[in-house]
């Protein structure tokens, strides 16, 4: 952590090579900082043993668009794939994932995953990135637990259309008062309720 405080690029790339994952994942911040984490390095952390390290990984890529995503969306490790999630919104937008298997993957653990929180993300991404197909694992997570309808609702930002306009009227009447201020929040946005 020191070395990349410091700059010391030598001393970061030498704990990455370390046999001990925490310090493997220390390096990986060290070397951001440093401004020497290549997409390379990226790579092969986010298939290290270590799920700590993944988790990092994922999370640096968010800055990294030209690292690929979509196979750590399949992890085994539920804290990796949501984090890994979150950073495919950070990284993606609609033209960057041509054959939508990213937005496929993200509807897929939006809806599905055993996680919650692996769902929230995946709904939040979702709504980040913007595209249409994404839109009904969306809506149907505007259905789920409170936190992951709340975010959902938020999602749904970049989207219109009747199906929109029914989901965030049902959210305006939700029982969790979160879920509520999300939709009132869009409505404010878009010039429909007053502030």
């Amino acid at each position: 952590m020191l070395a990349g405080h410091a700059g010391d690029t030598d001393a970061a790339r030498a704990a990455w090579a370390d046999p001990d994952g925490r310090v493997r994942e220390a390096a990986l911040g060290a070397l951001e900082r440093c401004g020497a984490l290549d997409d390379a390095t990226l790579g092969a952390a986010l298939v290290d043993p270590e799920p700590l390290v993944r988790r990092r990984a994922a999370e640096l890529a968010a800055k990294h668009p030209d690292v690929p995503l979509l196979a750590v969306l399949g992890d085994a490790d539920p804290d990796v794939v949501e984090v890994a999630a979150w950073a495919c919104g950070e990284q993606l937008e609609t033209s960057d994932d041509p054959d939508l298997s990213v937005v496929d993957r993200l509807a897929e653990l939006a809806s599905g995953h055993d996680a919650p929180l692996v769902r929230e993300a995946a709904a939040a991404a979702l709504g980040a990135i913007g595209h249409e197909a994404g839109l009904p694992a969306i809506l149907a997570a505007c259905d789920d637990k409170p936190q992951i309808r709340r975010r959902a609702v938020l999602a749904l930002a970049p989207f219109d259309g009747p199906e929109v306009e029914a989901a965030i009227e049902r959210a305006l009447t939700d029982r969790d008062w979160q879920v509520r201020q999300a939709a009132e929040d869009l409505r404010r946005a878009a010039g429909q309720l007053d502030t």
